[in-house]
């Protein structure tokens, strides 16, 4: 069986442009979330989100690049720069340092929404101005999986390109595909990840309508998973990508190991269109099948040395049904050993970058036998009775990590990293 590595990182979030900056913001516990500077609030109940500051995409990108895109393409088209840089790939067959045949590198890249500025934009230009007035790019700037497409001509990648979109769990399963990609023989390296830009009024107005959002207008309290008084999730905005690698082919490179994936698992709660199955069997099973078979004797295992970088949104049925999970699929005493924190309460939520950005957050963990904390806990809840990691970050020594990613419509994915 052919073995997966992860050999560059790249990420655009609220606490940080790049994934160094993320890091150190993860584990001091920095809060990325305030007041809405996008668009004028005055007339709405939701006052916060998790925005991405001092970033200029054209310094990065190039004017013309920035003029022809969607935000999220933006920010997906720098952390995929910077996770090829570390990566050290080239498949440009004209350049003399190529790597790996284009034909075997592939994409899978994702987003929960996709181009809704410009679908905002152009559909206010339609009303107001007349359809001249539509931008000639509007189609190629709003899809949402152009992305995919401009990462993939960025970087010759002429294998398998995929855009998927499972709501929040996007980004998980963009790397679980892509891990199975390789797993599977049909590539040799792939660019995953997913992207967010959806801070605005209609979204937020959406998502604030059918009761998702906290209403709360202090930064320091809004978004405080498993905590008693929590009261719903934090819209954010940002990019992950992960570059997934065959080992061998790694090896024979000589590239930089950052760690290697181990498990993927992927099941559908089948039960509601926004709410998560209470009872929490597909988490469950996610879980389960994403942890390495040799792990999977739970008599056995040594839960301490485990990180879980929850879905944890901060909303009263997501925090409780992932809690109830974990003790299904770990066991009531193993759940109780296991290191679990939500970062969403650092970042908020990126909804189609969440699961790449938490993936990150997960390897970072494993690799420097740190766990990032939740940060805003106060108040235990009886429903969610774990070790969530309040406030501040632990030092532990880490075998293994999961990461879990859950979406409207039941979408569960959850991946698995180790040490190599």
């Amino acid at each position: 069986m052919r073995r997966v590595v992860i050999t560059g990182m790249g990420a655009v979030t609220p606490v940080g442009n790049s994934v160094p900056a993320f890091q150190e913001a993860i584990f001091s516990g920095q809060n990325g979330i305030g007041f809405i500077t996008k668009f004028d609030t005055s007339e709405l109940k939701y006052k916060l989100a998790g925005e991405i500051k001092n970033l200029d995409a054209a310094a990065i990108l190039g004017k013309p690049f920035v003029r022809k895109t969607d935000t999220f393409t933006q920010y997906a088209m720098i952390a995929a720069k910077e996770a090829m840089a570390q990566s050290g790939l080239v498949a440009d067959p004209a350049q003399e340092n190529a790597n790996i045949d284009p034909e075997r590198f592939g994409v899978c890249f994702g987003s929960g929404i996709g181009g809704v500025e410009t679908l905002c934009t152009d559909h206010q230009n339609l009303l107001e101005k007349g359809a001249r007035k539509v931008s000639p790019y509007f189609v190629p700037k709003m899809i949402y999986n152009i992305a995919a497409g401009n990462i993939a001509i960025e970087f010759h990648a002429n294998g398998s390109c995929t855009a998927v979109s499972t709501a929040c769990a996007t980004g998980a399963t963009a790397i679980g595909e892509g891990y199975r990609n390789i797993l599977h023989g049909y590539a040799d390296a792939m660019i995953c990840g997913g992207s967010e830009s959806a801070i605005n009024a209609l979204t937020v107005s959406g998502f604030g309508n059918c009761q998702a959002l906290s209403d709360s207008d202090d930064p320091e309290t809004a978004c405080r998973p498993f905590d008693k008084n929590r009261n719903g999730f934090i819209m954010a905005e940002g990019a992950g990508v992960m570059i997934l690698e065959e080992y061998e082919h790694a090896k024979n490179r000589n590239a930089t190991i950052i760690a290697e994936i181990c498990g993927y698992g992927s099941t559908c709660d089948a039960h509601h269109v926004t709410a998560p199955d209470p009872e929490g069997k597909q988490v469950a099973r996610a879980f389960t099948q994403a942890m390495p078979e040799e792990l999977r004797n739970m008599d056995a295992l040594d839960a301490g040395k485990i990180y879980v970088n929850a879905h944890g949104t901060s909303t009263k049925l997501n925090d409780a049904g992932e809690t109830k999970a974990l003790k299904i699929a770990f066991g009531e005493e193993n759940a109780k050993k296991l290191h679990i924190s939500s970062t969403k309460s650092m970042t908020g939520h990126m909804l189609g970058a969440t699961g790449t950005v938490e993936a990150i957050a997960a390897v970072l963990a494993l690799v420097n036998n740190t766990v990032p904390p939740t940060i805003h806990y106060e108040t235990p809840d009886e429903t969610c009775d774990l070790d969530y990691t309040p406030n501040q970050a632990v030092e532990a020594e880490l075998e293994l990590a999961l990461s879990s990613n859950l979406g409207f419509g039941g979408h569960n994915a959850v991946l698995a990293f180790r040490k190599i």
